[in-house]
Order: structure tokens, then sequence, then C-alpha cells
């Protein structure tokens, strides 16, 4: 799944290919894809983009409030704008392509049509999960937003007391959007990593000094990776979006030794969900339950990715 990194990146290749370009069409061909009915899809063809903004794991394009013409003001107030919110969910992806560009199933999902070129939406396997909203103005995005907080612009006292909000293992905590804003499985390994502590760690219990940590690792982990990818695509549009990447310290390298020692990276698997931690440097040399897995952890964590992505904001 798409995590904060990569929609940032996203996010910057779209603000230089569509922003202020006009939406000429929109061509769906997954039955499965569209979630809402009011405002309808035809609403914002022919309407200039306006804005760009992630929301938590989602990509929302803001389209005029009105109609208008390529380049031209924005016709109607910020707050009435129309909402495309576009979730990837786990294997969704986008491409930039040559106008009018062909897409059908069963990859492909939807077509924006610009005068400047065709986004591509695709999605692969056979389990639809992939979704677009359309809603109105800041209202309509704020019922989409899961509430997680923003961690690259958190202090470590506010970091602290969402993080502390409940008792909840360190992997469920940093991967509920309703505490943490767009981090998943394979970003939430890599700070742990970082932050030297178990995937198992409850809230909790972490002294005041592994809270810090934990706070300085997430910062410098996805900030470091943004860095990266930004770099990767350069100029072109990012088509090597992966959960898997060769550089990474232990996300996906099951079996294989770890970076900062001897040990081998080991896995706690529970369902659809996988975690990958290195024992030497997180759990003081421990395995943690695989096959067996401890009541802890049946109750703590969802049994798919999706499931735990479709949580709703805390009231």
């Amino acid at each position: 799944m798409p995590e904060l990194p990569d929609i940032v990146i996203y996010i910057e290749a779209l603000e230089k290919r569509i922003l202020g370009q006009v939406l000429e069409k929109v061509r769906v061909v997954s039955p499965f894809l569209l979630r809402t009915v009011d405002p309808p899809l035809s609403s914002v063809e022919s309407k200039s983009v306006r804005e760009l903004r992630r929301i938590g794991k989602r990509i929302a394009i803001g389209m005029d409030a009105g109609s208008s013409d390529a380049g031209s003001a924005d016709v109607g107030p910020a707050k009435d704008r129309t909402w495309l919110v576009l979730h990837l969910m786990i294997a969704g992806r986008l491409h930039w392509q040559k106008r009018g560009a062909k897409v059908s199933r069963p990859r492909g999902l939807a077509a924006f049509d610009f005068s400047n070129g065709t986004l591509v939406w695709t999605e692969a396997g056979s389990k639809k999960r992939a979704s677009l909203h359309v809603v109105r103005g800041e209202a309509g995005l704020k019922a989409l937003d899961p509430g997680g907080l923003e961690v690259l612009d958190a202090d470590l006292e506010v970091f602290s007391q969402v993080l502390t909000s409940s008792n909840h293992t360190l992997k469920r905590a940093l991967t509920d959007p309703r505490m943490f804003s767009g981090i998943g499985n394979a970003y939430s390994d890599e700070i742990l990593f970082e932050a030297r502590l178990s995937p198992l760690a409850l809230t909790q219990k972490l002294t005041r000094a592994e809270i810090q940590r934990l706070f300085l690792a997430v910062r410098s982990t996805l900030t470091r990776w943004i860095d990266e990818l930004r770099s990767e695509a350069g100029s072109d549009f990012p088509e090597k979006v992966t959960a898997f990447r060769g550089n990474m310290a232990v996300h996906g390298r099951y079996k294989e030794q770890c970076v900062r020692c001897d040990a081998k990276v080991q896995r706690i698997r529970y369902a659809s969900n996988e975690t990958n931690y290195c024992p030497h440097c997180q759990t003081n040399g421990k395995l943690l339950a695989d096959r067996a897995l401890s009541r802890l952890l049946r109750e703590d964590w969802p049994r798919t990715p999706e499931e735990l992505e479709l949580l709703t904001r805390k009231p």
C-alpha cells in the first residue's frame, strides 16, 4: 500500500502536470471504484484543478467551485470546491500517459483525461479495493479523514500524547490511521528498526527516552524516504511505487542478514499481516510469536491491512 512518502511524491508529480489544467473527462471502467453518487462524477468534468492534498494515504484533487477555463481564476470560493479523493489501497497505482490512453479491465480502473495527458489508475489482483469518492467542500474531505496526527508537523509532546492515549502494540499504534497519518506496514517496520524497539512493545509501557527515540525515528525515516523517492523519480512520473525496496533495512527481508548486525531478520505473521524485525537490535535476541500467536497479538492486530485502513475518525 502506498504510504506517506509515496503519496507525497505522487502529489508532487501530479502538481507539475495537472495543477491549473482542465479535467476534460473521467472514464471509469471498474464498477467497484466509485463509492459516492452526490455530487455526480460528471460535476468535475470541464473544471480546472486548483489544489492537491494528502489525506492520510488518500490523494485529494480539488476542482473549481464553478465552470472555468484552464489558467483562469477560481470562480467560486475554495470552501465550495468539489474534490476527487483517490484511495489506492494495497495494489492501486497511478500512471501518466499520453492523452486519451486506453484503460481496460481487469487492471484498469479509471482514466482522467486532461489536455496535456491522461492519468491512468490501475489495480493489480482480483480483489478490487481501491476507491474513488467525489465530495463537496471541507466537510466532505473531513468525513474521509481518519484524523491521525501528521507526524512531520508535530512536536514530541503532541506525539507522546497521541501514542500513549491507548495501550496498543507499537506496530498497531503506528499503523492506526486514527492515531498517525500515512504510516503503514512497510514504513512502520523501518521506523521500529531505526528506533530499536520491538513491534510488540506496548505504548503505555514505554519510557520517556524510548518515546523520544521513536519520535526521532518516525521523522528521520519518513523524511529520508521522501528524499530518496523524490531523487529516484526526478522529473519523471513515479512508476516504481512498491512496498518492497532493496535498500530497506528490515521490511521484506525475512531471513536476510541485518544491516546493523549479524542476526537474521525475522517476521511475525497474522492472517494477511506481516511485520519484519531484527531480534538482536529490537527484541534483545527474543523471537516473537509467529504461527502460534499470543493472545495479545490476536486482540491488538486486525486481520487484514484493509480492515485497519478503513477505521473511521475517533469521536
